[in-house]
């Protein structure tokens, strides 16, 4: 179980890591153009909390790395069950 929770928590860190750098490079302009009402950083933030809901409860044990939780909420939000409470809380 501790193993478990080491190997959630480094998936955490790196999701973290990559929203960061994803965030820090979204064009503002393009970002509005794509988001109605709410800033990348506001949009990432709210991702990154679902995204760690889900890791804490096991949705992602059987992913790689970080990078493939981040490809695979890009490809599919259907898989964050707290996504549309995370957009309500802007």
């Amino acid at each position: 179980m501790e193993r478990l929770m080491e190997r959630r928590q480094e998936l955490i860190d790196q999701v973290k890591e990559l929203y960061a750098s994803i965030a820090s490079q979204e064009d503002q302009n393009h970002f509005h153009q794509t988001s109605v009402g709410i800033t990348p950083e506001r949009y990432y933030e709210n991702l990154l909390s679902a995204v760690i809901y889900e890791i804490q409860e096991g949705t992602f044990d059987n992913v790689r790395d970080g990078d493939e939780i981040v490809n695979k909420v890009a490809a599919d939000k259907t898989v964050l069950s707290e996504w549309d409470k995370s957009l309500n809380a802007r």
